[in-house]
């Protein structure tokens, strides 16, 4: 296929970020009309950008479904904003594109390149004040002495790292002095009518974004905290008791077990909820249960099922007003002949006598349990080694596609842990089991 220079499409070797880099070092005046504007596009640029003496960029503002409908119900042709409206609108946009760029070194430069320039007033930023715009021109105006007056290059590349390098894209290089001076002209017009943008684009950047300055260890400390639980802060307002006895005194730590075992049962569709003797795993599994949707199945060991027993599960369920069936442990047979599969949720007590897979029991029971969500209930899940953990895990997971985060084998991670650790008693303060986790 032949090829033309005057059209840049990306595609083998010719992109228009080094179409640019042919053109700008000749550059006096450089003016961007464009929709939307990336930052990533200037740090591939700036340093090409050294000689020449000013760069203006105006920009559209992006059109939402909500100003869709609008245009689309009211029959307008355009929608006008406020100047603070689209500053405001800029400055969402500056910070939403500074969340999803790179954290490097070349990311930091350009943007600080940049705003040098808009402060010694070399480079300017505008946005126009009307939804309709969707441009993408690039006009290049040369030195006097320089063989003709300008260029322009116009087509579907945004100013950004996509636009110039990565995407497919279709745009055209102007060289005839009519294009020039009629999109020089029509820069002008629409230059002259737009709201200037630049400090907003300081303050944003200086204030809104991972770039500021003054943003001291501790602040970066409590928003590391605030991103790594925040899934848990926003659960902790979800969680609602439609019932709780009223002799009952809840404890935080069992509310975050609630909320911590939740999330890891929708995530990897089972859970254990751990803690030693006489604090509470019953309860935690009632509030538990009434936080899920679908019925529940409970299987237990009779003593755990008795009625007369004040902290069977049929007791605590009923104080909490949670509906569910129950089967002792010893008749996983009649369970299986009855069927399952009308329950979403299976609570397992004392899930620790299944640590072996080597025997009938442990068949039934994953026969049971597979394509439900498994809360297995003991105060033991470790024994003898980490395999009777695994045992437990293959109750609700795949072991060797599992979709635990970086464990998709996981019999060849117990197998080399159980190497490992041996089977020393002291080995077993190594292996680390968080309460409902």
């Amino acid at each position: 296929m032949s090829s033309d220079l005057t059209f840049i499409t990306n595609e083998k070797g010719r992109n228009l970020l080094d179409r640019f880099k042919v053109l700008i070092k000749d550059t006096k005046y450089f003016d961007v009309l464009v929709g939307y504007f990336f930052t990533s596009g200037f740090y591939k640029l700036y340093k090409s950008f050294e000689k020449t003496e000013k760069i203006r960029i105006l920009i559209g503002i992006g059109t939402n479904a909500e100003t869709v409908r609008l245009v689309e119900t009211q029959k307008q042709q355009s929608l006008q904003f406020s100047h603070a409206e689209v500053k405001e609108k800029f400055s969402s946009s500056v910070e939403s594109e500074m969340d999803n760029s790179e954290d490097n070194h070349s990311t930091e430069d350009g943007v600080r390149k940049f705003l040098e320039w808009l402060q010694s007033g070399k480079l300017e930023i505008k946005a126009y004040p009307s939804q309709d715009i969707h441009a993408k021109v690039y006009i290049m105006s040369f030195r006097e002495d320089d063989r003709d007056k300008g260029r322009v290059i116009t087509g579907s590349s945004n100013f950004s790292r996509a636009g110039l390098v990565d995407n497919l894209e279709f745009n055209v290089e102007l060289k005839n002095r009519a294009d020039y001076d009629y999109a020089k002209a029509k820069f002008e017009e629409l230059w002259t009518n737009a709201v200037d943008v630049s400090d907003k684009y300081r303050e944003t950047i200086q204030t809104r974004t991972w770039l500021n300055d003054e943003i001291n260890p501790y602040e970066l400390y409590l928003k590391f905290l605030y991103e790594y639980f925040k899934d848990d802060l926003n659960r902790q307002e979800d969680l609602f008791y439609q019932y709780l006895p009223s002799d009952f005194k809840k404890f935080e730590y069992q509310e975050q077990a609630v909320l911590n075992a939740k999330r890891i049962l929708e995530e990897y569709g089972g859970v254990f909820i751990s803690d030693v003797v006489g604090l509470g795993k019953t309860y935690v599994s009632a509030m538990l249960a009434s936080q899920l949707d679908g019925r529940n199945l409970v299987i237990a060991p009779p003593v755990l099922l008795d009625e007369n027993n004040p902290g069977s599960w049929k007791n605590v369920f009923s104080d909490f007003r949670v509906h569910a069936d129950y089967e002792s442990l010893g008749k996983l047979d009649a369970l299986i002949k009855r069927g399952v599969e009308k329950y979403k949720n299976i609570f397992i007590d004392e899930a620790h006598r299944f640590r072996s897979e080597n025997n009938v029991t442990y068949e039934k029971l994953a026969q049971i349990c597979r394509g439900h969500r498994i809360i297995l209930v003991t105060a033991t899940p470790y024994n003898n080694t980490p395999k009777d953990i695994l045992s437990q895990i293959k109750l609700f997971q795949n072991s060797r596609k599992s979709t635990i985060p970086n464990l998709p084998d996981l019999e060849s991670f117990f197998s080399k842990m159980t190497k490992k650790l041996g089977s020393s008693p002291e080995s077993v303060g190594n292996l680390r089991l968080r309460k409902s986790a």
